[in-house]
């Protein structure tokens, strides 16, 4: 596969407490490595929790709060799962802002797992294709979307996996995206 260079892509990683540790460190990385810049962007400042399934792992550093953070500065998002983080998340007004934000203009979100459910909150999932963990399908069907149970799911400018295990095909493809959307933004 032929390196992705991202250089100079600017990432925002919308998250809060209870996040799944490898669902951000492992997509991070990944975007880190091709040269993107990333932010984690959380409702408070400090640190964020993160998970490995049940149990307390790492804590992250917080680059930008929300009420500070422009999603005109950033040229896509990474939403990674965990049902605390999530379900935290998707009832924070100035991130389903963000996200309304980036779909409004079209930019790339990379979703997984548990994260689609600040989509459903922020009113985006009609008619969209997405992938997720399984527990949330019916949430999905619920606000109009088409959930399906595969590794990774592209619908347009979304990019969303099931869970962990996913993460290999999720980056690819992500990856993927993104680059597309650094090479749009430095044709436009």
């Amino acid at each position: 596969m032929a390196e992705t260079n991202l250089n100079g892509l600017r990432v925002a990683i919308l998250v809060t407490n209870g996040f799944e540790e490898d669902e951000l460190v492992k997509p991070r990385k990944a975007l880190d490595d091709a040269g993107a810049q990333t932010s984690v962007v959380a409702p408070k400042s400090g640190q964020v929790q993160a998970m490995q399934h049940d149990e307390k792992s790492i804590k992250v550093d917080v680059d930008q709060t929300f009420d500070k953070a422009d999603p005109n500065d950033f040229d896509a998002v990474l939403l990674p799962g965990g049902a605390l983080n999530a379900d935290a998340l998707r009832v924070v007004p100035k991130a389903q802002e963000f996200v309304e934000a980036f779909d409004d203009a079209g930019k790339p979100i990379a979703v997984i797992c548990h994260a689609p459910w600040l989509l459903i909150s922020a009113g985006l999932m009609r008619d969209r294709n997405i992938a997720s963990y399984y527990t949330i399908q019916d949430d999905i069907r619920n606000a109009g979307g088409r959930w399906h149970d595969e590794e990774v799911v592209r619908d347009a400018n979304w990019v969303s996996s099931r869970q962990p295990s996913d993460i290999p095909a999720f980056n690819k493809e992500m990856l993927a995206l993104f680059s597309e959307r650094k090479t749009r933004g430095q044709s436009a």
